[in-house]
């Protein structure tokens, strides 16, 4: 008996170094990852930030109220932002109202309606294959559709309806990932208690996911915000000394749409345009611009992790 069970536990303490070796590697693995993963994070950190301070040391001197006041001009030191963040907020303006309601809608639908078969499938291959192309493509796109065959011209409307082309299959693709973080628990309960399909996703599917989807929408306009390729396809004009007609008036029915078919520039676009001036004070200008454009997407960002940190915190399971 002893000759039995002395190779037994002699394999046993074997097995057991084995096991120990595996597991003092794994956790060796896991830390080095660990390692380079913060290296990774710090390298794109620290670059970020430096060129943010860069900007911000060679445009300092531009930062005063009559830079968002002013118009741009040929003068550098007379040229300011005015007619740029105004078209930028106005193209905003179209690409929330055209790519967010049918964004959630679409996500809403695929994660709680759709059938699962293989069109939803196909659907599903082909959202997620768009989030990935190229912002160009979408300007040629826009290019071929909105301005030659129905003719919107190169106008507000056209870049607004363009960045949401763009930025709807990741509005989408976050909607559809923040219904799935919802526990299947609390779709069993409500429908124990009666409720119907539309009450479950009005009540408990669209409130729990909110955070979610709230943060896929500002990210996707943050990235909008700065986008230039496909806002440069579409024509949009390089120097503008003029503000679009009011979305709001005075007189009834106090709702104005010529502003949509207006000529129109962003924030980008007027970097870019001073960039390719030869005189070092339109640099400076340039430069100031890059530092608003980060700070506004950084506050953006920041916002969303806001705002996902409190919703979430107020959800009781």
């Amino acid at each position: 008996m002893n000759s039995n069970t002395s190779p037994t536990k002699a394999s046993v303490i074997e097995n057991l170094g084995a096991v120990r070796a595996m597991i003092r590697r794994h956790k060796r693995n896991d830390i080095i990852f660990a390692i380079v993963g913060l290296l990774a994070l710090m390298l794109g950190l620290i670059t970020l930030l430096t060129l943010f301070i860069d900007l911000v040391m060679d445009g300092y001197a531009r930062f005063n109220p009559q830079f968002f006041t002013d118009y741009p001009s040929r003068r550098a030191a007379s040229a300011g932002l005015l007619s740029a963040w105004v078209g930028s907020a106005l193209v905003m303006l179209v690409t929330f109202l055209t790519a967010v309601p049918m964004g959630v809608a679409a996500g809403l639908y695929l994660e709680e309606y759709a059938p699962k078969n293989w069109f939803s499938d196909l659907i599903e291959i082909n959202v997620s294959n768009l989030a990935g192309v190229p912002s160009i493509v979408y300007g040629l796109l826009a290019l071929g559709l909105f301005v030659y065959i129905l003719d919107f011209g190169q106008s507000i409307l056209t870049a607004g309806l363009t960045l949401g082309l763009l930025i709807l299959p990741i509005v989408i693709v976050s909607t559809r990932e923040a219904i799935r973080a919802i526990p299947v628990a609390i779709r069993e309960a409500a429908y124990a208690v009666g409720a119907t399909k539309w009450q479950v996703v009005s009540d408990h599917v669209v409130k729990y996911s909110q955070g979610g989807i709230l943060t896929g929408v500002i990210i996707g306009m943050a990235r909008a915000l700065g986008e230039t390729a496909p806002i440069i396809t579409i024509g949009a004009l390089t120097f503008i000394a003029f503000l679009p007609p009011s979305p709001v008036t005075t007189t009834a029915p106090f709702i104005n749409f010529e502003w949509l078919s207006s000529g129109f520039t962003v924030l980008p676009i007027q970097m870019f345009n001073w960039l390719s001036r030869p005189d070092h004070a339109f640099h400076i200008n340039a430069a100031a611009t890059g530092a608003i454009i980060i700070l506004v997407t950084l506050l953006m960002n920041g916002t969303a992790i806001w705002l996902r940190y409190k919703i979430r915190k107020n959800i009781k399971w």
